[in-house]
C-alpha cells in the first residue's frame, strides 16, 4: 500500500529528524508508529546516520504493532524487524539476527541492559509509551538511564505524558535530556515547581504545583516536544459517556460500612482484614464491585447490583459490547452470568471481535489498552470497574473511538452509589484537566 502522509505527520517526522532527542505527545490514532518508522527509514537509508534501533513498547504492541505497521506500507516493508520477546534464549536469538529495528517489551529492559552492559549497541532508542517510565524509582527507569546516553538519538512517544500529575514529567523528560530542562534530580524539580501538600513528619504524600508552574514547565520542554490532539486532525466518532448508578440493599451496605469503619469483616466464619489505607481502599472497591477477597484470595459474593446493570445494558445493546473489568473475581462472575462472553487473550479474539463473531468481549485495561484496533467489532463499552490510571482509561477508550469507527462510541460507567467508585471517577476527571492543559499549551496548532 502506498504511504500518504498527512501534513501533521510530516511535521512530527521533521521533529525527529531535526532533534536528536525529542518527545512526541500525540493522541491515539494520529499514527505515532508510522511517523517514527518513516523517520527511522530516512535516518537509516537516506542520511545513513544510524544502523541499529531499539524500540521499547508494551508487550502487545511489541508483539504486533511495529511489524504490522512496517509491513503495511510499500515504503517501509524493507525494514527488518526482530522481536526480542519470549524466553531468555529466544531473546538472545532475536538479538543475534541482523535487523534494522529490535523491538522489546518494557518488562525486559533491565534484562537487556544487563545483557549488553557497557557494550550498548543501539544508536537510536524509541520509547513507545514514554509515560510507562514516569516512576523514577522503578528498576527499568534506573537501568535505562544508565545506558541511554550511549545512544545518539532518543524518541519518546506517548499520548498521556502527565496522566496522573505534572510530577510524572520529570522521569520521562530525564530520559530525553538527562535533566537539562527540568532538573537533574526529582528533588530539584519538586523544589522548583511544587510545594508540599499533606504529609506525615518528613514524608510528603502530595505535592501541589506552584502558581504558574504549568506554563513554566511547558516553556522549558517546548523546544524538544510536540503535542497534537486527535480532535484537531481526525474526524473521530462522538464519545457519549453515561454513568449507570446501582445501589446495594441496606443489608449488603452493612458490609461496606463495616469495612470502611473498622477495616475488618467476618464473612462465612472468616475474618477479612485490611492493614493500611491502600488495603482498605482496595477492599472497598471490591465490595462496591460485588465481592470481596478472603485471605486465601477466594472471592466471596456480596451483591449482584453491577452484574444486573451489565445485563440490562447488554440486553438493550444494538451491537456487541466490550466490557472492561478490574478484578479476576469480576471476570469470573461475568463469564458465569454470560456464557457467551469471550476473554481477550490474543490475535484470534481480536480478529473474531472485529468480524462480529463475539457478542461480549471481556478485557482488562492493563492488557488491552495499547495498540489494539477494536473499532470494527462494536461501539459500546462498559466499565464494570474503573481504574485509577487516567492513562489506562484513555488508552482503553481509544480502542473503539478511533478512525474507522462508524458509530458514536457509547461508554457506560457502572458505579455503586455512595462508594469509592465515585472517587475513582472524579479522580480520572481531575487528572484529565491537568493533562489537557499541558497538551493544549504544547500543542502544535494547525496553520
Amino acid at each position: 500500500m502506498e504511504l500518504r502522509l498527512h501534513d501533521y505527520q510530516r511535521r512530527a517526522i521533521e521533529m525527529i529528524l531535526e532533534k536528536t532527542h525529542c518527545g512526541l505527545f500525540l493522541d491515539m490514532g494520529l499514527g505515532k508508529t508510522v511517523i517514527t518508522l518513516t523517520a527511522v527509514n530516512s535516518l537509516m537509508y537516506d542520511s545513513l546516520e544510524i544502523d541499529k534501533v531499539l524500540v521499547i513498547a508494551p508487550l502487545r504492541v511489541a508483539e504486533d504493532t511495529w511489524s504490522r505497521e512496517a509491513n503495511k506500507w510499500d515504503d517501509l516493508k524493507h525494514l527488518r524487524i526482530s522481536k526480542v520477546l519470549g524466553s531468555a534464549a529466544d531473546r538472545k536469538k532475536a538479538l543475534a539476527v541482523d535487523a534494522d529495528i529490535y523491538v522489546i517489551n518494557r518488562e525486559n529492559v533491565s534484562w537487556l541492559t544487563d545483557y549488553y552492559g557497557r557494550d550498548w549497541p543501539f544508536e537510536m532508542v524509541v520509547i513507545d509509551e514514554l509515560s510507562s517510565f514516569k516512576n523514577n524509582q522503578a528498576k527499568r527507569f534506573k537501568d535505562l538511564r544508565k545506558v541511554i546516553p550511549k545512544s545518539k538519538r532518543v524518541v519518546g512517544l506517548t499520548g498521556t505524558p502527565a496522566a496522573n500529575s505534572l510530577m510524572d514529567l520529570w522521569a520521562e523528560m530525564y530520559l530525553l535530556d538527562r535533566g537539562q530542562r527540568l532538573g537533574r534530580t526529582l528533588t530539584e524539580y519538586r523544589g522548583t515547581y511544587f510545594t508540599p501538600g499533606y504529609g506525615n513528619g518528613y514524608v510528603t504524600y502530595k505535592w501541589n504545583a506552584k502558581r504558574g508552574a504549568l506554563k513554566a514547565i511547558t516553556s522549558k520542554i517546548a523546544d524538544i516536544t510536540v503535542s497534537m490532539k486527535a480532535k484537531d486532525y481526525l474526524e473521530l466518532p462522538d464519545l457519549i459517556q453515561t454513568t449507570i448508578s446501582v445501589r446495594m440493599t441496606a443489608e449488603e451496605r452493612k458490609n461496606y460500612d463495616k469495612m470502611e469503619r473498622d477495616s475488618l469483616l467476618v464473612l462465612e466464619d472468616e475474618a477479612i482484614t485490611a492493614m493500611d489505607a491502600a488495603a482498605v481502599m482496595s477492599k472497598l472497591l471490591q465490595l462496591a464491585s460485588g465481592f470481596i477477597y478472603t485471605e486465601t484470595h477466594e472471592g466471596i459474593r456480596i451483591h449482584d447490583a453491577k452484574v444486573g446493570a451489565l445485563a440490562e445494558i447488554y440486553e438493550a445493546a444494538d451491537s456487541p459490547v466490550l466490557v472492561y473489568y478490574q478484578y479476576q473475581a469480576d471476570k469470573d462472575r461475568i463469564m458465569a452470568q454470560f456464557p457467551e462472553a469471550v476473554l481477550l487473550k490474543g490475535d484470534k479474539q481480536i480478529r473474531d471481535w472485529n468480524e462480529g463473531k463475539i457478542k461480549m468481549l471481556l478485557a482488562h485495561p492493563a492488557s488491552a489498552g495499547f495498540g489494539l484496533n477494536l473499532q470494527d467489532g462494536g461501539h459500546i463499552m462498559v466499565w464494570y470497574g474503573l481504574p485509577w490510571s487516567l492513562e489506562l482509561y484513555q488508552q482503553a477508550v481509544a480502542r473503539l473511538q478511533r478512525q474507522g469507527q462508524k458509530h458514536p462510541v457509547l461508554v457506560y460507567h457502572v458505579l455503586t452509589e455512595g462508594t469509592v467508585d465515585l472517587q475513582v471517577e472524579k479522580s480520572i476527571q481531575t487528572k484529565d484537566i491537568t493533562q489537557s492543559a499541558l497538551l493544549d499549551i504544547l500543542k502544535d496548532r494547525k496553520g
